[in-house]
């Protein structure tokens, strides 16, 4: 296989491995009817979110490791099995523990797994226009949940919520098995054996910064992508207009990281942080001070496409700081910010919606996170670094 074929048949590996996992993204289309169903409350489905992003995180930090020792293939199958399982587990679940389980704890690590694969396999294909190749490989989990959350809407409707689940377990493991046939046809490397780089390596100064700005847009923006259709109806907006805001914003979000590692490969890192943080401020003031269910889908967009623009920036910004070879072990490190960001202002908004049936306040701390996201973007250096 050509060079060039086997840079096309890793992003399309990439592209039909990652669409599913990506729904997680649109788990806030199964907050109301899993309360009903399970009695759980809105603070435990957001741990459920939050906890599923900790395993996941895992499962990215442990990728490096895997995927040294197993072929990229073999992890595809072994993540669509793994991930499959918790997705069955948590579709026959009686109570908030057997779907915490399933979907917290088993959907997770092999979504991360494959998400870091992905990345890997990636980056030892493409040379040129590594920005916007990485982000658009970070754009397919918003544009899995943008896909997959009006389906989720039409199945719930039509078969309940639990067949919904069962049937997503069987497209991500279908899908797994896809993107194994095309790594294994690919013959993918999945490190540079004969570059002087390694893939371990000190992480340096510029790692930590890039992981604060990293953070503190995704703590505001996963806020959104988890309670999307939960925060519209809390502002008036019916069922219809909520789980249609949620389409779109998880596709601005998506259209938003393929942007940002546009953006990585033509302007200065620092000023695409800022205005991104900048976007975000913007849609977090509008939430509070014009509180109706077209400015929360406004709002709501804006505080998405600021957050996209910053995931695609971090990924544009690691394929030019550090070598191919250190790419999935930088990335693996890099979304544990957005792991913590997952347990923190969702979790929290969820909290205050509990006790005041309003999230007026968790907007307003989503902006002040955002004025100290732009005052951070403003430090990230503006040369190749490689290394630092």
């Amino acid at each position: 296989m050509t060079p060039g074929r086997r840079s096309v048949a890793t992003l399309v590996a990439a592209t039909v491995a990652n669409l599913p996992f990506g729904t997680l993204y649109a788990f806030s289309v199964f907050l109301k009817p899993m309360e009903a169903l399970l009695g759980a409350t809105r603070a435990e489905m957001s741990f459920v979110f939050g906890l599923a992003t900790v395993t996941l995180t895992l499962g990215m930090n442990f990728a490096p490791q895997l995927y040294r020792r197993l072929s990229p293939a073999s992890l595809a199958i072994a993540c669509g099995l793994s991930s499959g399982a918790g997705l069955w587990l948590a579709a026959s679940a009686p109570s908030i523990v057997q779907f915490t389980l399933g979907y917290g704890v088993l959907f997770g690590p092999g979504a991360g797994v494959l998400f870091i694969v992905g990345q890997q396999a990636v980056n030892q294909t493409v040379g040129k226009r590594r920005g916007l190749a990485n982000g658009y490989v970070v754009s397919l989990y918003p544009l899995g949940a943008m896909l997959g959350a009006p389906l989720f809407g039409w199945s719930i409707q039509a078969f309940g919520v639990q067949p919904t689940l069962a049937g997503l377990g069987v497209v991500v493991l279908a899908a797994c098995a896809i993107a194994a046939v095309l790594l294994r046809a690919a013959k993918i490397q999945m490190l540079d054996a004969s570059s002087t780089e390694v893939a371990e390596g000190r992480l340096g100064g510029t790692f930590y910064l890039l992981t604060a700005v990293f953070f503190l847009a995704a703590a505001a923006g996963l806020t959104v992508l988890s309670q999307a259709a939960a925060i519209v109806q809390a502002y008036g907006g019916v069922a219809a207009l909520a789980v249609g805001a949620t389409t779109f914003i998880t596709g601005a979000v998506g259209a938003a990281r393929i942007a940002g590692g546009w953006l990585v490969d033509h302007a200065a890192a620092a000023r695409v942080g800022v205005g991104a943080h900048a976007c975000s401020l913007a849609g977090a003031l509008i939430l509070t001070l014009i509180p109706t269910p077209g400015t929360a889908v406004l709002g709501l967009s804006l505080i998405g496409v600021g957050y996209g623009i910053v995931s695609g920036l971090a990924a544009g910004a690691i394929a030019q700081y550090w070598h191919k070879n250190q790419f999935g072990l930088v990335a693996s490190r890099l979304y544990i910010a957005w792991c913590a960001a997952a347990i923190s202002l969702p979790v929290i908004a969820g909290a205050l919606f509990d006790r005041t049936g309003s999230y007026a306040s968790a907007m307003w701390v989503a902006a002040g996170i955002n004025v100290l996201g732009m005052l951070t973007a403003r430090m990230l250096p503006s040369v190749k670094i490689r290394g630092a």
